[in-house]
């Protein structure tokens, strides 16, 4: 946060600071901040109409595909869009807004598709669990599924990961993505755009299974870099143990942790899309979901394989610092057990004692450093037949 100005007095500054910690709450949590208590519970499009917004902030994509032919457009006017009805020949219609920022956007589709104001509610409140929700056909809102999933990535070599949240129709696919970073779905719009394709003959949840797939999928290349750099640390510590190398290894633990926790979820989403029936849901769609719940579940394998890993290594590092440690407790123990008698020899002769015999003879001082040399190479010699060094 932004430190006062100086220039400002006490209540100037204070004020201040709880404006720019409302501005921080905003950006976070921009459909809640102005919530009363006791108010109903989700985001109404009238509600979203009195939120702060930033009009032009998302970016939103239609497909319209069916088995003859598919139209991929970017929607620039989304009012007179929606005002248009779908082509003939589209079976299935896909729109994908990419940004949630501008809510005109959101509260435009909820409008027209009447999506369910607690759905809506959980669209903006990013940072979900991974989640399915059944609404049924009830008064004005239609039956759909609403999904909410969590997409990681590496963005410069840190992980980063989005709520992706779905609304699955008899025929239409609504997605929204937190932020309008990178391509998601290249590979699905690839897909549609070849003609007889497999995705183009099937329904809207085809889709969605797809669109789940390409999440799941995201997830290898990421475990893939992580195992790599798992290696390496390994390597490193073996090495040359250093605190480095483990403030590497605790931040790939915090990230292994991360994806846990979206992973875990993400089974139970994807089984339950699988299990439980419901008219959004083809038959065939389940069928294909099954796999997407194996590939979850290689997901999780591999996550746990590597958590495994991680404690590994940290052990590892933990003893070869106790085995650096004890080497250098070994040769300065050596070095003092050596140098004892002779500190001993050394103090008995620096006594101010006035009657030495020795103390007048011409070979003390030759015979002294004898001495030494002996008790010390004697004490190395034993220590040497004992295997202490």
């Amino acid at each position: 946060m932004t430190e006062p100005d100086p220039a400002d007095g006490p209540e100037e500054g204070a004020a201040r600071e709880v404006d720019r910690s409302e501005e921080t709450l905003r950006l976070r949590f921009p459909a809640r901040f102005d919530a009363a208590p006791g108010a109903r519970p989700g985001l109404a499009p009238e509600d979203l109409a009195r939120l702060p917004s930033t009009p032009g902030a998302a970016r939103v994509t239609c497909a319209d595909f069916g088995p003859e032919e598919e139209r991929t457009v970017e929607v620039r006017a989304l009012p007179a869009f929606l005002a248009e009805h779908r082509p003939a020949w589209s079976a299935v219609r896909w729109i994908d807004v990419a940004g949630l920022s501008d809510l005109g956007v959101v509260e435009a589709l909820a409008r027209k598709y009447h999506l369910h104001p607690l759905a809506v509610e959980d669209v903006l409140h990013v940072g979900q669990r991974p989640k399915c929700e059944a609404y049924p056909t009830q008064a004005e809102y239609q039956a759909r599924l609403f999904v909410v999933a969590r997409v990681a990535g590496l963005v410069d070599g840190q992980l980063r990961e989005e709520q992706v949240s779905l609304f699955v129709g008899h025929a239409t696919v609504l997605t929204f993505r937190e932020r309008d970073e990178g391509e998601l779905w290249a590979p699905i719009r690839h897909r549609l755009s070849v003609a007889g394709s497999h995705l183009r003959g099937h329904d809207a949840s085809y889709l969605v299974y797809a669109l789940l797939d390409a999440v799941v999928d995201r997830w290898f290349p990421l475990l893939e870099e992580l195992g790599d750099r798992l290696e390496r640390l390994e390597d490193e510590v073996l090495e040359s143990p250093s605190r480095a190398a483990v403030e590497k290894v605790h931040a790939i633990r915090r990230e292994l942790l991360v994806l846990r926790r979206a992973a875990w979820p993400m089974r139970e989403v994807i089984g339950s899309l699988g299990r439980e029936p419901h008219e959004c849901m083809s038959e065939t769609t389940r069928t294909y979901l099954r796999d997407v719940h194996d590939h979850i579940v290689q997901v999780i394998e591999m996550i746990e394989a590597y958590r495994e890993v991680v404690a590994s290594v940290q052990e590892t590092f933990m003893t070869a610092t106790s085995n650096r440690m004890n080497e250098v407790m070994k040769v300065l123990t050596v070095v003092g057990t050596v140098f004892i008698p002779v500190t001993f020899l050394a103090g008995v002769y620096g006594m101010n004692f006035r009657h030495m015999p020795e103390l007048d003879a011409r070979w003390t001082y030759p015979a002294f450093w004898l001495l030494c040399a002996g008790v010390a190479g004697g004490m190395l010699l034993w220590m040497k037949r004992r295997g202490w060094i």
